[in-house]
């Protein structure tokens, strides 16, 4: 799966620039209104410029949204903020593979949180609320007992070490957390994250904890 050419690093204190892109012109304005008087950020007049980070308002989880989160996947640096307006846990699943760094629902989409999680996802981190954890952790299991599981397929391509890190991540530890926890380094364990990612072409956490449970690593 190929993603890019790898992350883009944005220094804590530089603006970021966004692109907003919707299913319609009024979802579009109205993120744009919110994000247009915040000083983090820099919203792109230019739909062909690079950003930071994509936000993408969506009423559903259709195929035009696969396709433009591929494509910004394969072609690009730019993370993607998802804003649907529902998503099932098996869109939930797609969309992790497709490499999203962030989600937020529509409800939750008030211009700090906005802002937040488009600062951390431009960091390299991932967002996800905790309704929407529990239903892709819901989700995987069920493919991987359903559908996987009676094929014989799993692997065992991770250390101890990183299925340990996978599983806290997959509970909504941060990295600190996690190092605390397994009495190591903040340092090693993003070493961790990040070799699993490369071993397996993930472009982010989200997408690494998506994959882990879907293949029965942890």
């Amino acid at each position: 799966m190929s993603h890019g050419r790898g992350p883009m690093a944005v220094p804590r204190f530089e603006q970021v620039t966004v692109d907003v892109r919707a299913s319609d012109p009024l979802s579009r304005e109205g993120v744009v209104a919110q994000l247009r008087p915040r000083p983090e950020v820099r919203l792109l007049s230019s739909p062909g410029s690079e950003a930071h980070v994509l936000v993408l308002v969506a009423d559903t989880v259709d195929d035009d949204v696969h396709v433009q989160l591929r494509h910004t996947q394969r072609t690009s640096d730019t993370r993607t903020v998802l804003i649907p307006t529902q998503i099932t846990a098996q869109q939930l699943v797609s969309v992790a593979e497709c490499g999203i760094g962030g989600i937020i629902s529509r409800a939750d989409a008030t211009p700090e949180h906005l802002v937040d999680v488009i600062c951390s996802v431009a960091l390299g981190q991932g967002h996800l609320p905790g309704d929407l954890l529990a239903q892709l952790l819901t989700e995987v299991g069920r493919v991987q007992r359903e559908v996987l599981g009676p094929r014989g397929w799993h692997t065992t391509r991770i250390s101890t070490r990183e299925r340990d890190v996978l599983h806290l991540l997959a509970e909504g530890h941060d990295t600190a957390e996690i190092a605390k926890s397994l009495s190591f380094s903040v340092r090693t364990i993003k070493g961790t994250l990040q070799s699993v990612m490369d071993r397996f072409q993930l472009p982010n956490r989200t997408a690494a904890v998506a994959y882990a449970l879907r293949q029965g690593l942890i």
